[in-house]
């Protein structure tokens, strides 16, 4: 009915492309224009000026042989102002793209290993996006954003990476587990140091507090009772401590037994041997 009345309509942002018996024209802005079919005039075409993208899936490989799939986004757009050169220098505009993307992709992914490329993703989206900046721009398209969305490496790559990370979790898992067992031995070397440290202390001053009295006994027994000797106060406190000692077991309901000399001409050799014991411990 249009090209009946002579009028055509161009959408809001798409233009046309007027052409006179053939030969480019005018770019037609959206609205309604006059199209005087009977004088040769004809529309070419339509090209859209909304943004695109372009999802790209690109097989290469790393400086190390391994072989990954980059997935790059390209996001383009052509320029209003160069609208007759987008739609007539290019016949497959997603085609042109996908070379300039390709070539850029395998020549800056090789030269990295396979960390660094994940680790420089940024940097080889900006290569193409210079790249195809250049390029496009003599056939009025406009490069609006380059994402590499992702570098998908063999799946047995995958699991391979994935278990020299586990190992090296579970290496510094067990490092920190043999220092924390290490830290706890020696807190508890030093603790039975310092119990063994205070108990020798401990020890030593029962056995200074027992000379310390015996001696305050037999300095005591010997002023009240003239004529008695050191040695015999020391006799007969032993002998009553001796049978203190015997009572003690006695009396004890679950005592295990406990077998010295007992007789009457025992009790001066038991008496000798804990004087000496005593004695010695005080000169020490």
């Amino acid at each position: 009915m249009g090209n009946l009345f002579c009028c055509v309509k161009v959408d809001q942002s798409t233009v046309a492309m007027r052409e006179g018996f053939g030969r480019f024209e005018k770019v037609l802005q959206p609205g309604c224009h006059c199209m005087p079919w009977f004088l040769g005039k004809q529309l070419a075409g339509h090209l859209s000026l909304r943004l695109q993208q372009l999802d790209l899936r690109c097989e290469t490989k790393t400086k190390d042989n391994v072989f990954v799939n980059v997935v790059a986004s390209i996001q383009y757009r052509a320029l209003a102002e160069k609208a007759n050169d987008a739609f007539y220098k290019l016949s497959n505009t997603k085609t042109q793209i996908q070379a300039y993307v390709f070539d850029v992709i395998r020549a800056s992914v090789p030269k990295l290993n396979l960390d660094d490329a994940f680790e420089q993703k940024s940097e080889i989206a900006r290569a193409v996006e210079e790249e195809l900046e250049k390029a496009m721009s003599a056939y009025g398209y406009e490069i609006v954003q380059t994402l590499i969305v992702d570098i998908d490496p063999d799946v047995h790559v995958k699991r391979a990476m994935n278990e020299i990370n586990a190992a090296a979790r579970l290496r510094l898992a067990a490092n920190e587990k043999a220092e924390a067992e290490k830290i706890l031995l020696i807190k508890r070397a030093e603790g039975e140091a310092e119990s063994k440290y205070l108990s020798g202390l401990g020890i030593a001053r029962q056995r200074q507090a027992i000379v310390d009295g015996l001696r305050d006994s037999v300095l005591g027994f010997s002023v009240n009772v003239p004529g008695t000797s050191a040695r015999d106060v020391m006799d007969m406190v032993l002998v009553t401590q001796y049978f203190d000692t015997m009572k003690d077991i006695g009396a004890a309901s679950k005592s295990s037994a406990v077998f010295i000399p007992h007789g009457p001409g025992a009790v001066r050799d038991v008496a000798s041997q804990i004087r000496d014991g005593l004695l010695q411990a005080s000169h020490q």
